[in-house]
C-alpha cells in the first residue's frame, strides 16, 4: 500500500465510521441516528440555501456553454497534437453508463408518473400535468447535471493532461491556493471528494439491488425481493464488477459500457415500435420545444409565493444529488477525455446524454402516461402499493412480449450496475492514490468490499435512505469547491499561449 495517500486512510476510517452509525437502530438513538442528524442538516441546506444550489447548476451551464462558443473552445485536453485516446462512440457509452444509466432504468418511468399526478402547479391527471412531466424529467436529467458533471470533468483534464498535474480535486485549485493543495487543504478536499464518492456509489448500489430483486419478484413470482434477495444480487454483482475492475479501463469498463448501450438501445427500440410509436415521437418533438422554451424559467423557478414543497423535493433534491456526484463521474469522464479539445468535450458531454435521456424518457415516460391516460391503467397504484422499483415492469408487461422486455431491462440494470459499481471502484482508487491513471489492484479490490459492505450493511439495518442523505449534504460545500473550480479554470485559460493566439 506505499502508493496510497493520507487520503485514503482518512476516507476509509470516515467510511467505517459512517457505516457503524448507519447500523445503530433507530430506537436505540432516537435523536443522534444518521437518518435522524442527516436529515435535520439536509433538511436545513434545502430550506436555507435551494437558492444556492438553484443558483449554482444554472451558473455552470452558462459556463460550459459559454466554454463552446469562446476562443477557449480550440484548447486541447492535453498536448496540441494528440489525438483522443477512445472512439466517439465508445467515449459516449463510458461516460454516460457511468453518469446516469441506472438512474434512467429506475426513474424512466416513475418520475413521470409522480409528476402526472403530483405536478409543480396546477391539477394533476390532466393532459396539462402530462406535458409538464415530461417537460420536468427532461429538466432533471437534462443539460443541468451534465454541465455540473461537465465543470469538475473538465477541470480534473485539463489540469492533469495539459498541465501535468495529479488527477485529483486539489490540483484543480491550484491558480488560487498555490502551494497550499499538497497540504492539508489538499487532503480536506480529496477527502470531501471521496466520502461523496464512496456513500453515492454505495446508496446506489442498494437501489440497483432493490430494483433487480423488484424485476425478478415481478418476473418470477416465487422469488420475494427481500434482503435476502438483495443480498444475492450484491454479492454476486461484487464478483462481477471486482472482476471487471482488475481487468482495467480498457478491457472490462470498456467493454460493459459498449454493451450497457447496445441493451438500452434494443430495449428503447423495442419499446417504441411495441408501444404507441407515434404517440412516443410526438411527445419528444413536443416536449423538447417546451424544454428549451421553458429552460430559463425553470431553472430559476423557487414557487415562493405559492409556498410549495415541489422544487426542494424534486429539482433542488435532484441538483445536490447531481453535485455529491460530480467528484465520481467528473473523475472518470476526466480520465477518458485525454486528447479532446475542450469546445468537442463540452458539446459531447452536454448534447450526447441530454438527447438520450431525452429519447429514453420520451420511450418510457411517454409510454407509461399512454396507459395512464387513454387505456386508464393505474401505474401509480401499483407503485404505492409495491414500490416505485416495480413501476417499470408493470408498464413493459403492458405491451407485447412483455416478459422479454422484462429480462431485457433486468439485464440492463445489471450491466449499468456493474458498470457503475466498477467505475467507481477505478475513480475511488484513483483519487486515494494521488490521481495514478492505473491504480494498483489491491486498492481497488479494497475499495469494491467497501462500497458493497457498506450497501449490505445499510440495506439490511434500514439505513440506505439515511446514507443517501448523508452523502447529499456533501454537495453543499461541493458547491463552493466546483464555484472556485470554474475561477481557477478562467484564470489558467487566460494564460493559454493556443487561446491568445486565436483571438
Amino acid at each position: 500500500m506505499k502508493k496510497t495517500t493520507s487520503v485514503f486512510y482518512f476516507s476509509i476510517a470516515i467510511a467505517a465510521l459512517f457505516i457503524f452509525w448507519g447500523m445503530i437502530p433507530a430506537n436505540k438513538l432516537p435523536d443522534y441516528n444518521l437518518g435522524a442528524v442527516s436529515t435535520a442538516v439536509h433538511s436545513f441546506l434545502i430550506d436555507k440555501f435551494g437558492w444556492f444550489y438553484l443558483l449554482a447548476a444554472t451558473t455552470f451551464l452558462v459556463f460550459c456553454l459559454f466554454l463552446i462558443f469562446s476562443k477557449y473552445g480550440n484548447i486541447r485536453l492535453g498536448r496540441d497534437d494528440e489525438k483522443p485516446e477512445y472512439s466517439n462512440l465508445t467515449w459516449f457509452a463510458m461516460l454516460f453508463s457511468a453518469g446516469m444509466g441506472i438512474g434512467l432504468v429506475f426513474w424512466g418511468v416513475a418520475e413521470p408518473i409522480s409528476h402526472y399526478y403530483e405536478p409543480p402547479a396546477g391539477e394533476g391527471g390532466t393532459p396539462e400535468a402530462a406535458r409538464t412531466a415530461m417537460r420536468y424529467a427532461f429538466f432533471h436529467w437534462g443539460l443541468h447535471p451534465w454541465a455540473i458533471y461537465g465543470v469538475v470533468a473538465l477541470a480534473l483534464a485539463y489540469f492533469q493532461f495539459r498541465k501535468k498535474e495529479p488527477g485529483v480535486i486539489s490540483r484543480a485549485l491550484r491558480p488560487i491556493f498555490g502551494d497550499k493543495t499538497n497540504g492539508a487543504v489538499g487532503v480536506v478536499i480529496d477527502t470531501l471528494s471521496v466520502y461523496a464518492t464512496t456513500f453515492g456509489v454505495a446508496t446506489s448500489l442498494g437501489l440497483g439491488a432493490i430494483q433487480i430483486g423488484g424485476g425478478l419478484s415481478h418476473l418470477f413470482p416465487s422469488i420475494t425481493n427481500n434482503f435476502t434477495t438483495q443480498l444475492m444480487i450484491i454479492i454476486i454483482v461484487t464478483f462481477l464488477f471486482m472482476l471487471s475492475a482488475q481487468t482495467g479501463l480498457n478491457k472490462g469498463i470498456k467493454i460493459l459500457s459498449d454493451m450497457n448501450i447496445i441493451l438500452a438501445v434494443l430495449l428503447m427500440f423495442f419499446l417504441l415500435f411495441a408501444g404507441p410509436t407515434n404517440f412516443i415521437m410526438d411527445v419528444f418533438t413536443t416536449t423538447i420545444g417546451s424544454y428549451l422554451q421553458n429552460l430559463p424559467s425553470m431553472s430559476f423557478q423557487l414557487a415562493p409565493f405559492e409556498q410549495s414543497d415541489w422544487p426542494k423535493s424534486w429539482t433542488i433534491f435532484y441538483w445536490a444529488w447531481w453535485i455529491a456526484w460530480a467528484p465520481f463521474v467528473g473523475t472518470f469522464i476526466a480520465r477518458i477525455s485525454k486528447g479532446r479539445t475542450i469546445r468537442e468535450f463540452m458539446i459531447g458531454v452536454l448534447a450526447v446524454p441530454t438527447v438520450f435521456s431525452a429519447l429514453w424518457f420520451s420511450i418510457f415516460g411517454g409510454s407509461a402516461l399512454y396507459l395512464e391516460q387513454f387505456r386508464h391503467i393505474e401505474i401509480m397504484d401499483v407503485m404505492n402499493e409495491k414500490g416505485m422499483e416495480t413501476a417499470l415492469f408493470f408498464m413493459l408487461y403492458q405491451f407485447p412480449l412483455g416478459a422479454i422486455l422484462s429480462g431485457l431491462a433486468i439485464l440492463l440494470i445489471c450491466t449499468f450496475f456493474v458498470t457503475s459499481a466498477d467505475s467507481a471502484t477505478f475513480v475511488l482508487s484513483m483519487q486515494t492514490t494521488n490521481g495514478r491513471l492505473n491504480p494498483p489492484n489491491s486498492v481497488k479490490f479494497i475499495w469494491g468490499i467497501v462500497q458493497a459492505a457498506a450497501a449490505v450493511i445499510l440495506l439490511w439495518t434500514g439505513g440506505l435512505e439515511a446514507l443517501q442523505t448523508a452523502s447529499i449534504i456533501a454537495a453543499f460545500p461541493f458547491a463552493i469547491i466546483m464555484i472556485l473550480i470554474v475561477i481557477s479554470l478562467i484564470r489558467s485559460f487566460q494564460k493559454e499561449p493556443i487561446a491568445k493566439k486565436r483571438i
